[in-house]
C-alpha cells in the first residue's frame, strides 16, 4: 500500500489552505484514543499503566466525532489501548468516514477477524496492524507467543474482504538491520504498506532498556536503507522523514501536527507525552507552551525521533523547500558520509514527573461523578416511593 492519490490531493489542498490563510500551527492528523484498555501488555507500551477506573473509561461516539469536527485535521488515527475493544468502534469509524476524513484504525489484530463485519471497505479507511518485524521480534515485543501468526492471518482476512491494510512497526534497540530489511521485503510481498518508527521511551513502560538513542537510531536506519536500495519498499512516510531517520536532516518536532484527544481531554503537548490536558482543541493550541518541549528543550524529548512528532515537520519542509524535497525523493536516502549536526542538548530543562498527579485528579473526578450519579438515583427512587405512597 502506498498513500493514495485521493489522500495526497486532500492533504495537499488542506495544507495549502492553511498556508494561504496564514495559519502558523495547524493539525495534520488527529490522534483519537477512545480508550486505554488493551488485550496485550507490550514491553514498550506506556499507555496501559492506569488504575481500572481509568482503563474502564471510554469516549462516546459523540465525543469522538465532536473531536474530529473540532480539530479539523484531514486524517484521523485511532490508536489506544486496543480500539476494537470499544463496543461502538464501528459507529465511530462510520461517522468519521462520512465526514470524508482518512481513518487509520490501529489494532494488534487479535480481534480483527471477528470484528471485520462491523466495518465497510472505503477509500477513507485502512487498518493499521501492529506488527513489530519478523515473528521473533514481534512476539517478543508484544509479550505473546503466536501473536505474529494471528496478525498475519487477520491481515489476509481483511484484504480478502476488500479492506486496505497497512502495518505499523516500532523498532527497538537490538533489532538487526538485516531483520528489518527482511520484514520490509515480506511486507511488500503481502501487499501492505509499512509505517516504521523508533519507539519512544515512555516513562511508565515496563522495559526501559530497549529504547533507541538518537545516534543508534540514525545508524540503524542508515543500515536498513542501504540494504533496501532499489527494492522499492512500500514505506508510507515522506522521503524527508525517512531522510531524517537516517541522520541527514536537522529537524525539530512539530507536536501540534498530531494532537491527541483521549479520556483525559486534549493532551499537552503531544501523543507521546502527557503533561496536562485542555478541555478544548482551541485551548490546547492557545495555552500550551510549545517552546518548552522538543529535543534540546526538554529532557523527556531528548531521544525522540518518532513519526508522530516529525512527520509533520517533514511535511512543512516539503512545502517550504519543494526542490530540496524533490532532490531527496529523486536521489534516495543518503546512507554514507557525515550526518547533519545534532541538536544541542546542553540547555534542555530537566524532566518533570506529573503522571501520578494527572491520574489522581482524573480518579477524583470519576469518583465525584459516580457519587453524584448514585445520589441522583437514590433521590429518584425516593421520589418514586413518595409518589406511590401519596397515590
Amino acid at each position: 500500500m502506498t498513500v493514495s492519490l485521493r489522500q495526497k490531493v486532500a492533504v495537499g489542498t488542506y495544507v495549502m489552505k492553511q498556508k494561504l490563510t496564514g495559519q502558523k500551527r495547524y493539525p495534520l492528523v488527529l490522534m483519537l484514543e477512545p480508550l486505554f484498555r488493551c488485550n496485550l501488555a507490550c514491553f514498550g507500551c506506556g499507555k496501559i499503566d492506569y488504575p481500572d477506573a481509568i482503563l474502564n473509561k471510554r469516549l462516546s461516539v459523540k465525543e469522538c466525532l465532536d473531536a474530529v469536527d473540532e480539530c479539523g485535521a484531514p486524517m484521523v488515527a485511532i490508536p489506544g489501548g486496543e480500539p476494537l475493544i470499544h463496543k461502538e468502534i464501528g459507529e465511530i469509524v462510520k461517522g468519521i468516514v462520512a465526514r470524508k476524513k482518512f481513518v487509520s484504525l490501529c489494532t494488534n489484530a487479535l480481534l480483527l477477524e471477528k470484528k471485520l463485519s462491523v466495518f465497510e471497505p472505503s477509500p477513507y479507511l485502512f487498518f493499521s496492524v501492529h506488527l513489530d518485524g519478523l515473528k521473533q521480534h514481534h512476539d517478543k515485543s508484544v509479550c505473546m507467543e503466536g501473536g505474529y501468526e494471528k496478525a498475519v492471518s487477520a491481515i489476509k482476512a481483511a484484504q480478502a474482504k476488500g479492506f486496505t491494510v497497512n502495518v505499523n512497526c516500532t523498532v527497538y534497540d537490538g533489532h538487526p538491520a538485516e531483520d528489518i530489511a527482511k520484514f520490509l521485503d515480506l511486507a511488500k510481498e503481502m501487499g501492505v504498506g509499512v509505517s516504521i518508527s523508533p519507539g519512544y521511551a515512555y516513562e511508565r513502560a515496563p522495559d526501559q532498556a530497549h529504547f533507541l538513542a538518537r545516534k543508534k537510531t540514525k545508524e540503524l536506519f542508515r543500515q536498513v536503507f542501504a540494504l533496501g536500495k532499489n527494492k522499492n519498499w512500500n514505506i508510507t512516510h515522506s522521503s524527508m522523514f525517512l531522510d531524517f531517520l537516517a541522520g541527514n536532516q536537522e529537524f525539530h518536532c512539530t507536536p501540534w501536527g498530531m494532537p491527541t484527544r483521549n479520556i483525559f481531554g486534549w493532551q499537552k503537548p503531544c501523543y507521546l507525552l502527557g503533561e496536562g490536558y485542555a478541555k478544548t482543541f482551541k485551548e490546547l493550541m492557545e495555552t500550551t507552551d510549545w517552546d518548552a518541549y522538543g529535543t534540546g528543550r526538554y529532557e523527556k524529548c531528548a531521544n525522540c525521533m518518532a513519526h508522530c512528532g516529525y512527520e509533520a515537520t517533514a511535511t512543512e519542509e516539503i512545502v517550504q523547500h519543494p526542490l530540496r524535497a524533490l532532490g531527496v525523493a529523486w536521489r534516495g536516502i543518503k546512507t554514507e558520509g557525515p550526518m547533519a549536526p545534532e541538536i544541542d542538548m546542553s540547555h534542555q530543562r530537566p524532566a518533570q514527573y506529573v503522571f501520578d498527579s494527572n491520574v489522581q485528579l482524573t480518579l477524583s473526578q470519576i469518583r465525584a461523578n459516580e457519587a453524584r450519579e448514585k445520589a441522583a438515583k437514590e433521590a429518584a427512587k425516593q421520589a418514586a416511593k413518595t409518589s406511590v405512597s401519596a397515590a
